[in-house]
C-alpha cells in the first residue's frame, strides 16, 4: 500500500488517484457488447451456453420455483435465518419510513399543483454471486421493491457450481432462497454476469423484459448496466466495492485494519483508501493490515485488493475531507471523535459510518440503510437505492375558473415569446369561453 502526503499532490495526481480507470476497459467493453449481443439474438439459448461456459454448470431450465426454493431454504441454519429475520426488520422499517405523501400546493389562487407515487410495474433485481453470495443484497434490494409494490420482480443469480442438484443442476444457496421466500419471491433466474442484465433489458423465451434494473456486480455487470441504458433504466453505475476511511489520533488502528480489509476482500479490483492525519495512525494501520490479513480465508484476494489501494497523509480533517470530497467514496467511514465536525463538510459519499464503533459492515447487512450505492465517483450524482428508486413521480395539477382567470395571461405572454401559438390558443379559448358564459 502506496503512502503520498496530500500536500505534495498535484491537481493531476489527485485526478489520477480518484480515477478507477482500468487498462483493460476496451476489453471489457468489447465482450460485454458481444454478450448483448448474443442474448438478444439467441434468447434463452445463449444464456444456456453462458451458464456453460462461465459458470461450469450445465442447467436443464434457467430457473428454480417457488417449491424448489422453499426446499432449498429449509435447509437454512436456525441462527443464519435469525440473523436473515433481523437484518430483514431493521432494512424492512428503515425503508418504511421513506413512503411519504406529499402535500396538494396551490401555487396562486385557483392552481393546484401535487405529485403522487406510482411503483415501476417490472423490475429486474442482480444478486451477484461469483466469489462471494450476497443473500444481504437480495433484502437490500427486494425489501425496498416490496414496499413500493411493484407488480413484477425478476430476480438473476448464477448459478452456484460448487453446489448441485442430484441430476448435475446448478441451483442457489439456502440463504438467497430463504430470502426469496421471505420476500414471497416465486422464482430465481440462474443467470449471472452481462448476460443477465441482458435477458432483463431485452427478454428471452423465459425471462419477462423490465423497466428498471437494479444491483450491484462486476466491471462486466456493471458495463452492461451502462450499454443498456438505452431501452431499459438502471438504479446507478455500481461497480466493484470501495471505502475511504479519515482518521485522525483519536482512532484505533486496528478497526481501521479490519474495514479496509472488509472491503477488500470483495474482489481484487475493490479499492480501500485511508486518509490520516497522523503517520502514526498510517503505520501502526499498515501493520494491522498485514497481521489480520495472514488469518482471512480470502486472503489471497484481499492481498490484490489492498496492493492496488494507497493511504494519504493530510495536514489536517478539512484537507482529508477535500481528497474525500473529490474521491466521492462509496462507503465513508470518519474514524474519529470529532465527526460531528466533519458531517457539514461531506459532499460527496454514497453512505457514511460515524466515529470508532460505527464498522461499514453494519450498513451492509443489517443496520437498516441499503448497501447498493453509487461508485467509481458516480456519489457525486447518484443516491444509494431507495423505496424512491422504485417508484416513480408523477405532477398533477388543477385549475378553477379563478386560476385560469389568474395564470392564463402569463401563459398566452411565454407562448407567444416562443412563437408557439397552437399552446397560447390553448389558454386563449378557454379564457374567451368563459367570457361568452
Amino acid at each position: 500500500m502506496k503512502i503520498y502526503n496530500y500536500t505534495d499532490l498535484s491537481k493531476s495526481k489527485i485526478e489520477e488517484l480518484c480515477s478507477r480507470q482500468i487498462e483493460d476497459d476496451k476489453l471489457v467493453e468489447s465482450r460485454v457488447a458481444d454478450i448483448i449481443k448474443s442474448v438478444k439474438t439467441d434468447g434463452d439459448k445463449a444464456l444456456f451456453d453462458f451458464a456453460k461456459t462461465f459458470d461450469k454448470v450445465e442447467l436443464e431450465k434457467l430457473f428454480l420455483d417457488g417449491e424448489e426454493l422453499k426446499t432449498i431454504a429449509a435447509t437454512i441454519p436456525a441462527e443464519a435465518k435469525k440473523a436473515i429475520d433481523i437484518a430483514y426488520e431493521n432494512i424492512k422499517n428503515f425503508h418504511l419510513s421513506q413512503l411519504n405523501k406529499e402535500d396538494k400546493i396551490e401555487t396562486m389562487p385557483g392552481v393546484v399543483c401535487w405529485r403522487e407515487s406510482r411503483a415501476i410495474e417490472k423490475v429486474g433485481l442482480y444478486i451477484p454471486g461469483g466469489t462471494a453470495v450476497l443473500p444481504s443484497t437480495f433484502l437490500m434490494l427486494a425489501t425496498p421493491a416490496r414496499i413500493a409494490g411493484c407488480k413484477e420482480i425478476i430476480v438473476c443469480s448464477p448459478p452456484q457450481s460448487d453446489a448441485r442438484l442430484p441430476d448435475g443442476q446448478g441451483k442457489t444457496n439456502c440463504y438467497l432462497a430463504y430470502c426469496a421466500v421471505l420476500l414471497g419471491i416465486e422464482k430465481v433466474f440462474l443467470i449471472g454476469g452481462a448476460q443477465a442484465v441482458a435477458a432483463m433489458a431485452f427478454g428471452t423465451e423465459s425471462v419477462p423484459q423490465v423497466y428498471k434494473i437494479f444491483g450491484p456486480g462486476n466491471r462486466y455487470v456493471t458495463t452492461a448496466k451502462t450499454m443498456v441504458q438505452n431501452k431499459v433504466a438502471i438504479d446507478m453505475p455500481a461497480g466493484p466495492s470501495e471505502v475511504l476511511v479519515i482518521a485522525d489520533e483519536t482512532a484505533n488502528p486496528s478497526f481501521i485494519a479490519a474495514d479496509l480489509l472488509a472491503q477488500a476482500e470483495h474482489g481484487t479490483d475493490s479499492q480501500a483508501i485511508l486518509v490520516s492525519t497522523s503517520n502514526h495512525i498510517i503505520t501502526e494501520t499498515l501493520k494491522e493490515i498485514d497481521n489480520q490479513l495472514a488469518i482471512l480465508p480470502r486472503k489471497d484476494i484481499a492481498a490484490k485488493a489492498i496492493a492496488n489501494s494507497y493511504a494519504v497523509l493530510a495536514k489536517n480533517l478539512d484537507e482529508a475531507m477535500q481528497f474525500s470530497n473529490e474521491y466521492a467514496p462509496e462507503h465513508l467511514i470518519l474514524a474519529t471523535e470529532n465527526f460531528e465536525s466533519l458531517i457539514p463538510l461531506i459532499i460527496n459519499a454514497g453512505s457514511v459510518f460515524l466515529g470508532n464503533l460505527t464498522p461499514e459492515s453494519v450498513g451492509d447487512y443489517a443496520s437498516g440503510t441499503n448497501h447498493t450505492l453509487p461508485t467509481s465517483g458516480f456519489a457525486k450524482a447518484y443516491s444509494g437505492v431507495s423505496t424512491d428508486a422504485f417508484l416513480k413521480k408523477i405532477t398533477f395539477q388543477h385549475l378553477s375558473r379563478e386560476g385560469l382567470n389568474n395564470i392564463g395571461a402569463t401563459v398566452e405572454i411565454l407562448a407567444a415569446a416562443e412563437g408557439l401559438e397552437a399552446h397560447k390558443n390553448a389558454v386563449s379559448i378557454r379564457l374567451n369561453f368563459e367570457s361568452e358564459d
